[in-house]
This record gives C-alpha cells, structure tokens and sequence, in this order.
C-alpha cells in the first residue's frame, strides 16, 4: 500500500466525500476538482504568498498577491524585498519591530500593515510570517502569507465612524440634560436676612436629567417658604413631573402658606394629572420660616414620606427632625401629611437632603450608607455652619464607592450674634 492509500477505499475515488451527486459523472467532476495541483493552488490562493531570503529579498511570490499590488513577478523576484513593498510608516514598524521579533520568535502573526500597490495606491493586509529551517535549526527562508483587509479596515472604519457619531450624540445628550438640570433647579438661593443658605446639586448620572429638587422664597412680609423633594424616576417623564411639583408647591405657599396645606394640595395636583403609564410621585419636605423672637427662626416642617432633616445645635448635639407617618405625595387621594415644628437658634444648622446620600454604596456593613451613618455624621460636624455642612458633604458623597440617584442638599443656618457668616449658594 502507497503512501496515499487508505484501506477500504478505492484510490483516484472521493469516498471521504459521501454519496456523490450525479453518479459515476458527478464523481469525477469532483476528483478533478480535488485533483487540482498544488503548484495552482498556490498561485491562485484567496490569499497571497511570498517567500524571502533571510535579508527580505522576494524568492517566490505567488500570482494572487501580484494581482492585488498589479506587479509583475520578473520586476520583484530577485528585485525586491518585502520592506520595498511597505509603506514609509510600514517600513519603519518592519525594521523596528516586525523583524525582530521574526528573528527572536520564529513567526508573528496578524500584523496590519499597507503594502504599495505599482499604482500608488495603499492595500490594508494582516501579515504573517514564519522562519523555515533546516534539519539543525538554522533559519533557510521567511515564508510569509497575506491577507486582504480592505473589507476589516472597510468595516472598522465605519464602527470608528458610528462610534465618533454616538459620542457626539450622547455629548448633546449630556448638555441637553444639564441645561434641562439647571431650569429645575433656582439659579440662586434667596438672601434671607439672619440667615445663611447654601445648596448643592450632585449629579449621578451626566446621562439622565435627576428628579431630585430644592428651592427658598419669600411669601408674606418676615416669612419665606423653603422645600426640597425628590421625583420617581429619570429622564423626561421626571423632569416634567420636577417642573410641575416646583411652581404648584410656590404657587400653592402664596395660596395657604399652611406647610401641610401646601402638601396637600400638591397631592391633589399630582393624582388628578394624567400620566399613562408613568408614575408621578414624589417625596418633599415643605419649610415655613419665621423669625424668632429670641433669635433664629422657627421652622414648622410638613413631609410627604420624605427622609428627616438633621438638625445640628449649636451646643454640639445633632438629631433627625422626625415627622413620621408622612406618606408619598401623588399615590392616594388623601395622603397622610405629618408636621413637625423646630426652632433653629443661633449657631444652629438645618440640613435638608435626598436620599440619594443614605442609599450611597459603602465598604461598611450592609452596602449603603444609611440613617445611623449620617446621624453619626452629622454628630461630628455639628457645631457647624450652612456652608460647612454642605462643603462637608459633598465630600462624603466623593467618597463612596458608588452613588446610584441624584442628590439634593438644603441647609441653612442662623448665625451666632456678632459673627459674620458667609451667605450664599454652595
């Protein structure tokens, strides 16, 4: 038996191809095809081939690859070498590179680089090539295959030019929402005399327009109105639902300055506008302010099953402003509103925030932040001022491994007699 031979099947027969179509005739229109020789296959290969001496002079180059660069085999076999058909940047990576990692290696594989076709045009291609060598392993020639990669550079060029359009997209996305942010949001805090206001804004996502708001205004002579709240949900749907809890909570305080009265009829707006499928609720804390006279201000707080404020004294002592019961503004008709009345003295500091603080991700026990965890917090600065509290915040909320919803802070405090306190927006 040859060397060719199989047991059990018939030589010049292709019985490894199963039942052939066609009989007798369709069999030996097959083993022709298989019968091609290997000098055609190697010239007419989808992929082009060429052999080098070891100083990258072109030995062999098959026609396939002559046909891609429009050469004639006598103008590069013994002519050329393989660094004469590269580009300038493609020479400099072949010397610097290619061929020494060959030498080092043996062979490297899917190199892209651009061969010069005889018109002048580029041709993308993945190199590979290999060192053949003799019976003691001594490097004899470069064998070196190459492929054709206009369709992959064809392809890339467009993914790289699909990817530029969607970072331009989310680009005008992440202005559009940011200037979307700062229409919910006062442009500045109201300068209310003997006291001091700061607010900051932290946004999650650049993404997505936040939920979360705040706001402090003047209502009759000697008393403002002040809230800060927190929509469900992102996006458009939020930001609308953020606009209309804004101007009916002003437009609801010049009506009944009342704090639960406020709140209550912003319930009754939510639940009668219509809204499909997407909720419309939120949480808010509604502030009346009004000067004390020994001092301060008296704060009588309503909330719509929002998260307490932090009240932190001036003796050093802080604790939440409980107002339990409070159930979510826009889910039932007749939502419980719970008050609580507070009196911020001199050298007192109210913090009013979302709970995107509490439910921040933390290294601690559990995963979030928490209430315990701002209380402590809170214990820590106090005493403190407006400005402090925030700015000392802010840097907590940098802190956490993650921050998954926006947050809003509001704090205000009543400066010490005879201190000047700095006044403004954080």
């Amino acid at each position: 038996m040859t060397s060719r031979e199989v047991p059990g099947r018939t030589p010049g027969r292709p019985q490894d191809l199963g039942p052939v179509p066609g009989g007798e005739e369709g069999a030996d229109q097959v083993s022709a095809l298989l019968e091609d020789s290997a000098e055609d296959l190697y010239e007419n290969a989808p992929c082009g081939y060429l052999s080098t001496l070891l100083d990258g002079q072109i030995a062999k180059i098959n026609q396939t690859l002559l046909d891609w660069l429009g050469h004639r085999r006598e103008d590069l076999v013994g002519r050329k070498r393989f660094a004469d058909l590269l580009t300038v940047g493609g020479k400099l990576y072949h010397e610097t590179h290619f061929a020494p990692l060959l030498r080092l290696q043996g062979e490297v594989s899917g190199i892209a680089l651009e061969l010069k076709a005889a018109d002048g045009s580029r041709l993308p291609v993945l190199v590979t090539s290999a060192l053949k060598r003799d019976s003691d392993g001594r490097p004899l020639l470069i064998r070196t295959t190459v492929f054709d990669a206009r369709d992959r550079r064809a392809y890339e060029t467009e993914l790289l030019r699909a990817r530029q359009e969607a970072d331009r997209e989310r680009e005008r996305l992440q202005r559009l929402a940011t200037t979307l942010q700062r229409t919910l949001l006062p442009p500045a805090l109201e300068n209310v005399p003997g006291l001091d206001v700061a607010a900051h804004y932290h946004i999650a996502s650049a993404d997505e327009v936040g939920g979360d708001f705040y706001d402090l205004f003047p209502l009759t002579a000697g008393t403002w109105g002040l809230f800060l709240g927190d929509v469900c949900g992102k996006g458009a749907a939020a930001a609308a639902v953020t606009s209309l809890t804004r101007y009916t909570l002003r437009a609801a305080a010049v009506y009944h300055p009342d704090p639960a009265a406020v709140l209550t009829n912003l319930n009754t707006v939510l639940n009668h506008e219509p809204h499909g499928d997407e909720p419309r609720f939120c949480t808010v804390l509604y502030g009346l302010l009004t000067p004390a006279d020994r001092g301060g201000f008296h704060i009588t707080l309503a909330s719509g099953g929002h998260p307490p404020a932090v009240l932190m004294r001036a003796d050093g002592s802080a604790d939440y402003v409980h107002t339990p019961g409070g159930q979510l503004l826009g889910v039932v008709p007749d939502a419980d509103i719970a008050t609580a009345t507070v009196h911020v003295g001199p050298g007192d500091t109210l913090l009013l925030y979302t709970d995107g603080l509490t439910e921040a991700h933390t290294t601690m026990a559990g995963g979030r932040y928490g209430d315990e965890a701002l209380l402590d917090f809170a214990r820590s600065l106090a005493p403190t001022t407006a400005q402090a509290a925030i700015g000392a915040v802010r840097d907590l909320l940098a802190s956490f491994d993650k921050v998954d919803d926006d947050t809003a802070l509001l704090a205000i405090t009543a400066p010490r007699p005879g201190r000047e306190e700095a006044r403004g927006a954080g």
